[in-house]
């Protein structure tokens, strides 16, 4: 399905844009199986918050028992002193993750899509799995930055193999915090990996000190919805905050190769699905 120079660019960029890739319909049917899901959510069961700005070692069990679930979390900024909801519940879930490509019959038959294992095979994952999918919705004012980071650090193989695919279901700009890649500067090798003990506590432990690429140093990627980004396990990105009255609404993917070894210290151990 892509072209060499699609490749070409893909292998000297870590990243490639894929323009109109999908249709209005499948977006509007993704977010309205996403609403749905928020809809039925009970905002009393759980406070469970994600951030990538909290380094703390322990993760919560309603966040690691989630591999093979399908649950929301906050944003940061969802709650006020006393602990209630600032605003409705609609507008304060941060992310449902991380099963929904498994559990949910619209992301399920989106997600094992022939396009979508055609891309990846392109790409170079011979068998190509499914790990985790996440709906995401960077809700205005409150949706939170998501810090400069390498999605090989949650999804490490050997060799390396984790990509990427990151759908706007919403049309993203920089005032609603689109996603930002590295662009130019030094390639950086693997920095983290986040590592899950027998215990079930975490770290995110650095393995070199090269520093993360300034944020002058971004290419900010602003698309329209049904636009598909696709980007390697080494790529540095982040999003800065939703400051704006405007989502921004995506939905990813993290995808790696069967024949590859998956590490036993990764956070999610849930069964992938083979595309």
């Amino acid at each position: 399905m892509l072209t060499k120079e699609q490749l070409t660019s893909y292998q000297q960029n870590g990243y490639l844009v894929l323009e109109q890739c999908f249709s209005d319909e499948q977006m509007r049917s993704l977010k309205n199986s996403a609403n749905k899901i928020v809809t039925n959510f009970d905002p009393n069961s759980t406070r469970s918050v994600f951030s990538t700005e909290d380094h703390s070692k322990t993760r919560d069990d309603y966040f690691l028992s989630s591999g093979d679930k399908v649950r929301c979390f906050f944003e940061e900024d969802a709650f006020d002193q006393a602990g209630g909801l600032k605003q409705d519940k609609s507008l304060s879930i941060n992310k449902i993750g991380h099963a929904l490509h498994q559990l949910v019959p619209e992301f399920k038959t989106f997600s094992h899509n022939n396009k979508i294992k055609s891309i990846a095979q392109d790409l170079g994952l011979q068998r190509p799995q499914i790990h985790q999918s996440m709906y995401i919705f960077k809700q205005p004012k409150i949706g939170g930055v998501i810090r400069w980071h390498q999605d090989a650090s949650y999804f490490f193989t050997s060799p390396l193999s984790v990509v990427t695919f990151w759908l706007a279901v919403e049309d993203a700009t920089l005032l609603n915090g689109c996603l930002q890649v590295q662009s130019g500067g030094p390639v950086i090798p693997l920095k983290e990996q986040f590592l899950r003990y027998p215990d079930d506590s975490t770290e995110l432990k650095t393995l070199h000190d090269m520093p993360w690429p300034n944020d002058d140093c971004s290419k900010p990627l602003e698309v329209k919805k049904g636009t598909l980004v696709v980007f390697n396990g080494l790529l540095p990105h982040f999003s800065a905050p939703n400051l704006s009255d405007k989502s921004r609404h995506a939905f990813t993917l993290h995808i790696t190769c069967a024949n590859t070894q998956y590490a036993t210290e990764n956070w999610l151990q849930a069964e992938p699905s083979l595309l």
